[in-house]
């Protein structure tokens, strides 16, 4: 399958994630307000039955419609006459339980004689329990002389009660969503470390590849008679395949290692070094193009000088590869509180903001078109990263491109 195919099947399922989404949000969303509507018209009638009713017994005349919904959760009946507490509460729970309003509700009665609710109280159709509540805080009316009012301060809960089956079946249908889109997610990742472990191995192939063909090589010229007639191009020869061999066993600890970090199985021989005599030890093989500027007033830290080296090898290699003209390579080291800082500092073309991120990731190498002219296995900046973290150290980036990159190794002094 192609990336365009996937690009666009990842773009198709995204969206259709999206509309499954969106959808149910409102098709519940549209059964809440419909649910509300219900139970707002079910309280109308249940009220305007306990008006009339009310109405009947005191032989007052009641208005057209005498219930007013003041809010989402308060109603207000006119009675036009003064009621008798346990009359209003009787018809209410009968009235409700009639029109299946099985919910808690509070009732207060309102007396124009002292202008204040001298009668409140919280009821419920679910039991027979009863308790007084606050007389103050309900909201008054200028239009009655005499009225009560209900207050449901449960009522979204009871709306969202009736809604749990729906409310269910929207959960497992995002469940089941997500569940879609992780193993979307899972795929495509699977999908992209197949493609970069393939990256790898033709990578690690190719550079395996150089050393052992050079080395062939020199052991089919050592191989002639006539080199034992040439001392000076015999031990040529020679040097090549101990400096390819080396070069080869690095590449194969260098794979190792990074394994062994991977899996914490990796053995730090730590022991007291002079950064400054290592640093110049292993920058001795540089000709031109790099300057040192070891400034550290004290350069004894603790670590692994094996893993240490390879640290700065991977480090200077990579300022040199990606600094294809000029090169200007600085390696500084200086004191900072209770730090030494190590930086290695090129003129090269630089690395991305985007790309900064991800330039420690295993086998991430900065995309470049079809162009490779740079060799590695894109482990380099990782096994550095495996390094210094091993060493309960940090290590951090600092890049423009086009201007040159520089990695900060900051080691606590101990």
């Amino acid at each position: 399958m192609s990336r365009q195919t996937i690009r666009w099947l990842v773009i198709f399922s995204t969206l259709c994630i999206i509309g499954v989404i969106v959808t149910q949000i409102y098709w519940v969303r549209k059964a809440l307000d419909m649910r509300e509507r219900q139970f707002n018209q079910r309280v109308h009638l249940a009220l305007q039955e306990v008006a009339s009713k009310l109405a009947e017994l005191n032989q007052v005349m009641l208005h057209n419609n005498p219930v007013e919904q003041l809010s989402s959760d308060y109603f207000l009946v006119n009675t036009n006459a003064t009621v008798e507490p346990s009359l209003v509460e009787f018809y209410l729970k009968d009235s409700f339980t009639k029109h299946d309003i099985i919910t808690d509700f509070q009732v207060g009665i309102y007396d124009c004689s002292t202008n204040k609710i001298f009668y409140a109280v919280a009821l419920s159709t679910r039991n027979d329990n009863k308790k007084p509540t606050q007389a103050a805080g309900w909201l008054k009316s200028n239009k009655y002389p005499y009225y009560f009012g209900v207050k449901f301060p449960n009522q979204t809960g009871t709306i969202v009660s009736d809604l749990s089956g729906w409310i269910g079946s929207s959960l497992l249908i995002l469940l089941a969503v997500a569940c879609f889109g992780y193993a979307l997610w899972v795929i495509l990742r699977q999908k992209h470390l197949t493609e970069v472990q393939r990256d790898f191995i033709n990578n690690m192939t190719h550079e395996l590849q150089t050393p052992i063909a050079t080395i062939r090589i020199a052991a089919d010229v050592l191989n002639t008679s006539a080199i034992v007639q040439q001392p000076d191009r015999l031990k040529k020869y020679a040097n090549i395949v101990k400096d390819e061999s080396l070069r080869l066993q690095n590449q194969v600890e260098t794979v190792l290692s990074m394994a062994k970090a991977e899996k914490n199985k990796l053995t730090l021989q730590t022991e007291w070094l002079d950064l400054h005599q290592l640093v110049e030890t292993l920058t001795q093989k540089y000709e031109k193009g790099l300057t040192l500027h070891l400034k550290a007033a004290s350069p004894y830290i603790h670590a692994d000088r094996l893993h240490l080296s390879n640290v700065i090898n991977n480090l200077v290699d990579n300022a040199f590869k990606y600094t294809p003209q000029n090169p200007d390579i600085q390696i500084s080291t200086l004191q900072k509180n209770a730090e030494i800082v190590l930086s290695v500092k090129d003129n090269g073309i630089g690395i991305a903001s985007e790309h900064q991120g991800k330039i420690f990731t295993k086998f991430f190498r900065v995309p470049t078109g079809n162009v490779h002219n740079v060799k590695g296995f894109g482990i380099g900046l990782s096994f550095v990263k495996q390094i210094v973290k091993a060493h309960g150290w940090r290590i951090t980036l600092e890049s423009e491109l086009h201007k040159g990159s520089e990695f900060k190794i900051f080691i606590p002094v101990k």
